[in-house]
């Protein structure tokens, strides 16, 4: 398993919809718990989750060349037949 750094400098959609829902309940959870707590570290998670989920673009996805974006739909509209009569 190689990690690309390359691949890490282009943007390009890889977070799916769902994940995106997660991804900006979970950081904004985390940045209102770390306002009551006053922790640094859950802070900046819950940045880089709210920035990852708002842009759709994760770098450590990226890096490992990992697409949660579009997978699962375009795989299955692309095995189910059309109507050509």
């Amino acid at each position: 398993m190689n990690f690309d750094f390359k691949r890490m400098l282009k943007f390009e959609h890889n977070v799916g919809e769902k994940e995106k829902k997660y991804r900006l309940y979970g950081g904004a959870a985390l940045i209102v718990i770390s306002i009551f707590t006053a922790s640094i570290a859950l802070l900046l998670i819950g940045l880089v989750l709210v920035a990852t989920g708002f842009t759709g673009f994760c770098p450590a996805y990226a890096g490992l060349n990992k697409n949660t974006c579009c997978g699962g739909e375009s795989a299955e509209a692309a095995n189910t037949p059309e109507e050509n009569n």
